[in-house]
């Protein structure tokens, strides 16, 4: 490629688990065949990584700011943001963002499903909530994955102490949206919203595509179920912070987003789902294509190991692990000059079905790695890494550091 070194690094969401007795006391990384993960290993150096803090469970989220380099205690400012910016809304500080679930929900406000019986695509039911505008707030409405939509509120004086909407249950009524505090911006932040939902529940109802679901015996998408509200702050550039000119790879949209608002260009390619069919070869191939074009740094998210963990699925992500690792025989043949960083954003246990605070397994292979004496890839076997235990604050200047690209401290 030429020039100075570049990085991919590829978070393979909720990688690490447990030992699970069915899988003979191993956890499903162990249990996989990865050959070509191992070969890397072998080649690299290794260790374990807490995102967060030592013990603590990291959200999505505030894992990726972390891995990034942006301290999520000063950063984050709620999940709403981050899923608008990654459906490719343009924001802007001030506004309130939203991440929303289209749901069923009973005329006597129970919620029936918080997914609209896992609706496909709530692209036919976006135009009911984009452009409308309640006493000077206007919303813009963008498509998510599946049944998800993000919303955005955009106008003066405006909260983001108020209460989710969605209960985080089935079996609940809707909740109206109250203020957190006493101000009078969550005051009316709640009072425009609630009338929002009003006239779009409405709508809703009247609307064609669930005539059509309702025909057919299907759950109607009838209620826009909101959480995560956030007032927008953008993050410092992540090229002007560490003078790499980045690109991401991935297929869901708080990824997509994360990269986003850090100011990396969002690459779609073909086949990436963020689902258990992503092409997983595709983004390794696309991200060291990336190299080629010019970018310095390339992000590469892969989703679906850590939704078979919340579903106690350990063969599924079991054998979701060994697909990363067939793809992985791309990295293999990466240039000289190429860093490959791989690890996770958490691990998520398949006994648990959630997020742990347990560390994650960490690689670096290519160039400016000296090798350790780990020779396979799994949760035991990194702790005896070379690399020992980092904070995900720390990764991005490991990398820095392999590049020869990390700033000096002191004279």
């Amino acid at each position: 490629m030429g020039g100075r070194a570049k990085a991919i690094l590829i978070v393979c969401d909720g990688l690490g688990d447990r030992p699970i007795p069915e899988l003979g006391g191993m956890t499903p990384l162990e249990a996989a065949d990865t050959a070509n993960l191992n070969r890397l290993a072998d080649r690299g150096a290794t260790g374990y990584m807490s995102t967060i803090g030592v013990g603590i469970r990291p959200g999505s989220d505030t894992a990726h700011l972390a891995i990034l380099g942006y301290d999520p205690r000063k950063w984050y400012g709620g999940r709403g943001p981050i899923e608008a910016a990654g459906t490719g809304l343009k924001l802007r500080d001030g506004d309130l963002a939203f991440r929303g679930n289209l749901g069923t929900v009973a005329d006597d406000g129970t919620i029936i499903d918080r997914r609209a019986g896992r609706i496909s695509s709530s692209e036919p039911f976006v135009p009911v909530f984009d452009g409308k505008e309640i006493d000077g707030v206007k919303f813009i409405a963008r498509a998510g994955t599946a049944y998800r939509v993000a919303l955005v509120m955009r106008g003066e004086g405006l909260s983001a102490a108020i209460s989710d909407v969605d209960p985080h249950e089935a079996g609940k009524p809707v909740s109206p949206v109250r203020p957190l505090d006493d101000s009078p911006e969550a005051a009316r932040t709640a009072r425009v919203l609630n009338e929002f939902l009003r006239v779009t529940r409405r709508e809703l109802l009247e609307h064609p595509e669930n005539a059509k679901r309702r025909a057919e015996g299907k759950l109607e998408a009838n209620y826009l179920l909101l959480r995560g509200a956030g007032l927008h702050r953008a993050l410092p550039s992540f090229e002007e912070r560490y003078g790499l000119k980045a690109a991401c790879v991935a297929g869901a949209g708080l990824y997509k987003g994360v990269a986003a608002l850090a100011g990396m260009d969002v690459v779609e390619v073909e086949g990436a789902t963020g689902l258990p069919d992503t092409d997983v070869r595709a983004k390794f191939e696309r991200a060291l294509s990336l190299l080629d074009e010019g970018y310095d740094f390339v992000f590469v998210h892969v989703k679906a190991a850590d939704s078979l963990g919340e579903d106690g699925n350990y063969e599924g992500k079991r054998d979701f692990i060994k697909k990363i690792s067939d793809a992985a025989a791309v990295l293999l043949e990466a240039p000289d000059d190429v860093l490959v960083a791989l690890t996770a954003d958490h691990t998520t246990p398949c006994a648990l079905k959630t997020h742990s605070g347990d560390p994650v397994p960490l690689l670096f292979s290519g160039y400016g790695v000296i090798p350790d004496d780990v020779t396979e890839f799994g949760e035991r076997n990194c702790r005896k890494g070379g690399c020992g235990r980092i904070l995900g604050l720390d990764l991005m200047n490991e990398i820095l550091n392999i590049l020869g690209r990390a700033p000096l401290y002191g004279a």
